[in-house]
């Protein structure tokens, strides 16, 4: 096993994981501190250490609302210690690795959580690498800036560093992935196998990394769970990146708000006290996310992936039976006519043809669909392959146990592709074990080869999961019987709204 390593800043030492087989490095600088004069800045390069570095703990989390405090289900799920420490010094990985020896060269993951750009960390005990270190993987976990301190745009910065204006939280993950393809071989890791992967804005962060032009090369495969998005019912959307000069006007807003007259006496501020005036301003203002800077984000990461303007890599996606639903807002059926009419023009009569048209999903909303689904499907149809690559999709669809009857809710999958089911507290049985034991073999194979398919842990093989094609749709549903293989074609009616996706993306 690989307990001490050297990487390009200095020696570490790792701790046995739970299996002693597999070492974890945790709290791993990637980055120099982003205080004082780094803080709004493009990650800056690490300083060497004296030493050998304790890599035994996680580094705090990402200046954020203090998670642990309430009871909605998140902090029920993963959000449950109130005393996490969190830090503005927060440029920190993570690394599980198997290998006993650095010639290995076993695939690598790197992993980005979700939480809205607002929220998350790498510490949630979802995301413990183990078990995917068991079967091969080298998996990496980048922790990055958040909310007002990742996504927050001004005119003085852009003045300032016009070649990095903006997206500090997206930077910091590409600057965690540049590290990796640096260092990973200390590991075990092979550095030109590496998957990038996220859920939910984790996800969304993967696309955004894909249709960074400056990336070319440095990953080979993706993951996108939860992230590919719009609906077919109306335009723009969660992930559009907001155009420079827009980002700029909240930021000075935002200063105003604050009661900083300019840049330098923004970042002289307490970090904590700018997390609060933030919490209070978004009550009111724009939450802050991705930018359209020029820079770092050209264009729409789900446009640029239907126009072949992102990495030619496979890319897996899919998402849960129940998060996020699209619909139809309306008092009864006639007003849904008069409001199809609106949306689709001269398609409106097509569209009322479909006996799915009128379903009524709950009171005032008809029509009901997943945009996840719609939007993974279109992408996954309309976009022209190159390089070999393979699109695969997912659903998930178990039945999820607990007093609160939660339905496939967003973000409940993690426990299965990570297989750390029994961490939660939900009373997961056996059946969940085997599907998430399946779902963490689909999901390493594709980290390995960009193909999901293989064995199971008894040799047996798994249900052939096919690629994603217009032609030829295949999806892997995950349900409570284990994982099941759809070959069927669309019906007309989510024919047609994913098509609709697609237009919508077109524009």
């Amino acid at each position: 096993m690989i307990r001490e390593t050297k990487v390009e800043n200095g020696w570490l030492r790792g701790i046995a994981a739970a299996d002693p087989r597999i070492t974890a490095f945790k709290g791993i600088p990637f980055a120099a501190p982003p205080v004082g004069k780094n803080r709004w800045r493009a990650p800056q390069p690490c300083e060497d250490w004296e030493g050998i570095w304790d890599a035994s703990r996680f580094a705090p989390i990402s200046v954020q609302d203090t998670p642990g405090i309430g009871d909605d289900i998140y902090i029920r799920e993963w959000h449950v210690d109130s005393e996490i420490p969190m830090d503005e010094d927060c440029l920190y990985l993570n690394v599980w690795t198997g290998a006993k020896s650095k010639e290995e060269k076993l695939p690598v993951l790197v992993w980005f959580f979700g939480g809205g750009l607002q929220w998350g960390y790498p510490a949630e005990m979802e995301f413990d690498g183990e078990r995917l270190a068991r079967r091969g993987v080298v998996v990496v976990s980048v922790n990055y800036r958040l909310n007002v301190f990742g996504f927050l745009a001004h005119p003085e910065i852009t003045s300032e560093q016009p070649e990095a204006p903006a997206n500090f939280g997206n930077l910091d993950q590409q600057a965690g992935i540049q590290w990796v393809v640096r260092n990973i071989a200390a590991f075990g890791g092979d550095p030109n196998n590496i998957t990038i992967a996220g859920q939910s804005a984790g996800g969304g962060s993967v696309l955004s990394q894909m249709a960074c032009p400056k990336n070319a090369g440095l990953f080979q495969k993706a993951v996108i769970m939860s992230a590919m998005i719009r609906s077919p019912y109306e335009e723009g959307g969660i992930g559009v990146p907001k155009p420079l000069r827009e980002a700029e006007e909240n930021g000075k807003q935002f200063f105003d708000f604050l009661g900083a007259s300019n840049l330098e006496e923004a970042r002289a501020l307490d970090a904590f006290y700018i997390r609060d005036k933030y919490a209070e301003y978004a009550k009111t203002f724009p939450r802050m996310f991705g930018v359209l800077d020029g820079c770092f984000c050209v264009g729409d990461p789900l446009t640029m992936f239907l126009e072949g303007k992102c990495a030619g890599v496979s890319v897996m996606a899919g998402n849960t039976a129940d998060e996020f639903p699209s619909f139809i807002e309306a008092k009864n059926e006639r007003e849904l006519e008069d409001r199809a009419k609106e949306l689709f023009a001269e398609k409106a009569e097509t569209f009322l043809a479909f006996p799915e048209t009128g379903d009524l999903v709950e009171e005032g909303k008809y029509a009901g669909v997943s945009g996840l689904e719609c939007t993974s499907k279109a992408l996954f149809s309309h976009t022209e392959k190159k390089n070999g690559q393979q699109y695969y999709y997912y659903r998930f669809t178990p039945d999820i146990p607990g007093y609160d009857n939660p339905g496939t809710f967003h973000s409940c999958d993690l426990w299965f592709f990570f297989e750390t089911l029994a961490k939660c507290w939900r009373p997961y049985v056996g059946h969940h074990y085997d599907l998430a034991r399946k779902m963490c073999n689909y999901w390493a194979n594709f980290i390995k080869t960009g193909d999901p398919n293989g064995l199971d842990a008894d040799g047996s093989p798994m249900p052939e999961w096919k690629p994603y094609t217009k032609e030829a749709p295949c999806e892997m549903i995950f349900t409570s019987g284990g994982p099941v293989v759809s070959e069927e074609k669309e019906t007309p009616y989510k024919a047609f709204l994913i098509e609709r996706v697609k237009e919508g993306l077109a524009k």
